[in-house]
């Protein structure tokens, strides 16, 4: 157990960039094979001893309150509904009455998905003392462009801050994957009712008083924020880079799929990975490659699908390559609205 019974995860973001996908859904929501990400997260906080979860809401916060305050996740489920969006550190400011003095929490991302050693995390703060410590990732060069960049000493402690630099002119090839362990002094760096951001203010201003530590994430690790990261992580799940609990994977002469109480005749041909949702009905005859099909989808006969992404209660009658679709679309050879 980690001894830390409190954390916070955001889950404010609209997720613009996973349009059209976020339309009806809210990021924490959108499934990994077939399970909404923020439950994959809150199965890892359980796991560690978490028993008190608070959430700030904003986009379509109703879907994300009505999911966890009736059904029961194994945590005591609590949140805030934010009228504006405040930032990452704004945000956790208005959760502030939430936490205890003296005791540490965790915050974290609901867009995250991760097998990151949390414990050994918390133990490294606790150890070090200081006011927040960082879990990192050492990822590709050619990706750092895309993330705040972390540099840290020959004993993890925080240098220097880079915010999405060039490859050329970054120092590091660590990244802020927005696990964050606080004391719960953190709050006195975070102005009340203010639009604040952790990495642009709150962290270069702490560096300048106090030491900032960081634990290295050697675990997987992705951020789904992206369309392509969401394809990205269900392919790794398959492919055993990533873990958590699923339905069982199917294996076929050509490919293999995770399904949920979908109508799949034998006729269908899997070729790569693929997962089906709930109720789904895929025509006889038709071909999935590599696709992510979510709940109440109809997929006509013979009709094939390649790279594609089908949110629910979508109707496909035609043939589809490397396409995303929102939810209750009718897919004809000419795109109708239901």
């Amino acid at each position: 157990m980690s001894g830390i019974i409190k954390a916070m995860v955001m889950s404010a973001g609209v997720g613009s960039r996973l349009d059209p996908l976020t339309k009806f859904v809210p990021k924490p929501l959108v499934p990994v094979a077939n399970r909404p990400v923020m439950d994959i997260l809150f199965d890892k906080l359980v796991s560690i001893g978490v028993k008190d979860v608070i959430c700030n809401t904003y986009y379509l916060a109703d879907k994300i309150i009505e999911r966890y305050k009736n059904n029961n996740p194994g945590i005591n489920f609590n949140y805030i509904k934010e009228e504006t969006l405040s930032g990452t550190a704004g945000g956790v400011k208005k959760c502030q009455f939430f936490f205890d003095e003296g005791n540490p929490f965790l915050v974290m991302s609901a867009d995250g998905l991760s097998n990151a050693d949390l414990e050994k995390g918390i133990e490294i703060h606790k150890k070090s003392g200081v006011i927040a410590t960082i879990g990192i990732k050492q990822i590709k060069l050619e990706e750092l462009p895309n993330f705040g960049v972390v540099v840290t000493d020959e004993n993890g402690f925080i240098t220097e801050f880079q915010e999405k630099p060039s490859i050329e002119e970054a120092k590091s090839n660590f990244i802020n994957t927005g696990i964050y362990i606080f004391d719960y002094k953190i709050f006195d760096y975070i102005p009340e009712n203010t639009f604040y951001d952790f990495a642009k203010n709150v962290f270069p201003n702490l560096l300048k008083e106090h030491a900032i530590n960081t634990f290295e994430v050697k675990e997987y690790w992705s951020d789904i924020g992206t369309l392509e990261q969401y394809k990205q992580s269900t392919q790794d799940l398959f492919n055993g880079k990533c873990k958590f609990s699923h339905a069982p994977v199917v294996y076929s002469d050509s490919g293999s799929y995770i399904a949920e109480d979908a109508l799949i005749p034998k006729s269908v041909k899997f070729i790569g990975n693929s997962v089906i949702g709930k109720y789904s009905n895929l025509g006889e005859n038709s071909v999935i490659e590599n696709c992510i099909i979510w709940d109440n989808v109809v997929i006509d006969a013979n009709v094939r699908l390649s790279d594609c992404v089908i949110a629910s209660n979508s109707v496909i009658k035609t043939d589809l390559a490397s396409q995303i679709v929102g939810a209750n679309e009718i897919k004809a050879s000419e795109s109708l609205k239901i």
